[in-house]
């Protein structure tokens, strides 16, 4: 009896453990791209993603797990499984969809270079012919400044996080910088370091390379988590969560068109 009892008690535990699991989604994130997602001092994870990401738990009932990651990796990382989706600013490309699939849009902005103010500089590969741009690894700015601006004479360097190239820049070894316009903005141009930095134009962007905005990275085959959070993400539009979140942090559409 007592044996049956143990046993029991065996299989109501695992079968908790079960339901604990299914309540439970774990989001990749590089937490080193402000506002979007960054790290306090106390380790505890901030920004318009992060919030984004508790805000469709919440509306799942589910309870949300950070797993940081370097963002060169995320794809890797998500098919091995070390978690459910990809949270990271990760733009919905072409090139990405072939690997793995996407919820619907979260929010897209633009970008921009990066450059010295009064250096004269345009994000054009015949103004930068012979000069130096810093990119994230594994970004889209990198598959950008590689197909259009390294075979026209232009040097492209990346880097593990923008943090990095922006420190390059400012040291002079970098002469410009391709970021999201709003993280340029927030993490560098508006800091005592890129007091002596503006955006320079045209905007930069390609359909192919930099897709329609941003989504949740997922396993092709989750097909049934995908529909969880997009109808999360239709709920916190609905509700007026997302553009209370997103009035946090920005005083322009982000989520644009």
């Amino acid at each position: 009896m007592n044996r049956l009892s143990r046993g029991m008690i065996g299989a109501m535990a695992l079968l908790a453990c079960q339901a604990y699991a299914q309540d439970t989604i774990r989001f990749g994130v590089e937490a080193t791209y402000p506002p979007f997602e960054s790290k306090q001092a106390d380790g505890k994870l901030v920004g318009f993603d992060i919030d984004l990401g508790n805000a469709i738990c919440t509306q799942l009932k589910a309870h949300c797990v950070w797993v940081e990651n370097s963002f060169d990796g995320m794809i890797p990382a998500l098919k091995a499984k070390k978690f459910d989706g990809i949270i990271s600013s990760m733009s919905i490309t072409t090139e990405r969809l072939k690997q793995i699939s996407f919820s619907d849009k979260l929010f897209n902005t633009p970008a921009f270079l990066a450059v010295k103010k009064g250096s004269q500089l345009k994000a054009t590969p015949e103004a930068l012919r012979g000069k130096r741009v810093g990119v994230q690894q594994g970004s889209i700015f990198e598959t950008y400044a590689k197909k259009y601006w390294a075979p026209r004479g232009v040097t492209v360097t990346t880097y593990q996080s923008s943090d990095l190239a922006y420190a390059d820049l400012v040291s002079g070894r970098l002469d410009g910088v391709i970021d999201d316009a709003v993280v340029l903005r927030d993490a560098f141009l508006s800091k005592p370091n890129g007091q002596g930095y503006e955006m320079a134009g045209p905007e930069i962007y390609d359909a192919a390379i930099f897709g329609h905005g941003t989504g949740i990275g997922l396993r092709k085959e989750d097909i049934a988590l995908r529909q969880k959070l997009n109808s999360a993400i239709a709920a916190i539009h609905r509700n007026g969560t997302y553009d209370k979140l997103a009035k946090k942090y920005f005083s322009f559409n982000v989520y644009g068109k």
